[in-house]
Parts: structure tokens; sequence; C-alpha cells
């Protein structure tokens, strides 16, 4: 698999370039917006990983170029603003998912995996992660229980992703900790109970299962 990473944060790019090319992918960067362009239009890629913030060219219009272009390559959008209107700008020139920095490189990882299964099933395929009669669309930011959609606030969602990502497995507080709230956090720890009863009482209280001792898991929506 070959990714093109446009990120004009040179130190991140180059990160990210290592950490995907140890997982066996073949990495290109650049740090340009028309550079990106170029190489996304010349080159054959299996994904896009797109800054937003960039010299030459910004993120939504290579975005859009390169849809207006006829070019299906699933593009991951990496921004630092934060916001539904950046969010739908964003999704609505094309992009197919969407990662606000600073973000844990674990949930890059499975948004990248995520997006190459999707393209790999077939154009209409969704970013949709099924749990029983969950389903999270990691796309977006939607979450369904039983069909019927449960308004969460950002944090919420990026916790339960956190559990979602790793059915059946235990997800401890430091990972969550970690991967919602970055290395920076030195708050108190026990925030994230909060968003876990928090999610308990939005979707249902059975569904996540607290291991004393070792953090949380998803258990099978019925």
């Amino acid at each position: 698999m070959r990714l093109l990473i446009v990120e004009d944060e040179k130190r991140l790019a180059l990160s990210l370039a290592k950490g995907l090319t140890a997982e066996g992918y073949a990495v290109d960067v650049v740090h340009d917006g028309r550079e990106g362009l170029h190489m996304a239009t010349e080159g054959t890629y299996d994904l896009v990983i797109l800054d937003i913030m960039l010299p030459g060219l910004n993120g939504y219009k290579v975005c859009a170029a390169l849809r207006a272009a006829g070019h299906d390559v699933p593009i991951l959008v990496l921004t630092a603003k934060d916001g539904e209107y950046d969010e739908a700008e964003g999704l609505d020139t094309g992009a197919d998912d969407y990662l606000t920095k600073p973000f844990s490189y674990v949930v890059l990882v499975a948004r990248i995996k995520a997006l190459l299964r999707r393209r790999a099933q077939g154009p209409g395929a969704s970013p949709v992660l099924v749990h029983g009669d969950l389903k999270v669309d990691t796309a977006a930011r939607q979450v369904f229980l039983d069909e019927d959609e449960v308004t969460l606030t950002a944090k919420e969602f990026a916790v339960l992703e956190q559990l979602v990502l790793r059915p059946g497995e235990v997800v401890s507080k430091a990972q969550i900790l970690e991967h919602v709230w970055d290395f920076a956090y030195d708050g108190d720890p026990n925030i994230v109970e909060v968003y876990i009863s928090a999610l308990r009482r939005k979707l249902r209280s059975g569904l996540i299962r607290t291991v004393r001792g070792a953090g949380y898991r998803l258990e099978t929506a019925r």
C-alpha cells in the first residue's frame, strides 16, 4: 500500500512517515499544497493524508481539485481546527474522514486501515464501526444504537471510539487519556470515569463494562 502525506509541519510529517513505514506502508511526504496536488494527481496512491493549513494551496482546495478531476483515492484530512463547520467543509469537498490535531497515532492507523478496507469493499461503503446494534460512523461523527441516533459531545465520541476500535478488548484508563487527551494532559485522570458514566447514561448502562484494576470493555450490544 502506498500513502502520500501532505503536511507542512515537517517534524510531524516525518514522524508519521517513519511510523507508517514501520507498519509496512510505502510513504511519500510533501510539505506544500500545490506539490501535494501534483503528486496525488500524477502518482498512484492508495490513500492521501492531507493537512488543511498548507502553503501554496490549502487542503480544502487540494481535496476539491482531486475530486473534480475524478480521483477517488481515499483522503484523510488533518487539521488543527475544531468545529462542525470545518468538518462539514472538509467532508463536503470530498474528504473521506477527518481527524483533529492533536490526535493519537493509534487512532490514525485505525482510521487508515478502515479507509483502506472501505476502498477494498468498493464504492458506496461507509466507514462505520459496528458492534452488535451499536454503529459508530467515524466520518460523519454519528452514533446509532438500535437505529436511534445518540447525540454525543466531541470528547464522549472520542472515548467511545477508543472502545469500539478494540471490540472485546480491555482498554485502560491510561490508554484513553493518552489517545483522547494526548500526552500533554496533566489533569485529573478520573475525568475518564466522568465520560464513561456519561456514555452509559446516553447509550446503555451495561454496554461498557468496568474491569476492575484494568480498564473498560465494550460489551456486545443486544
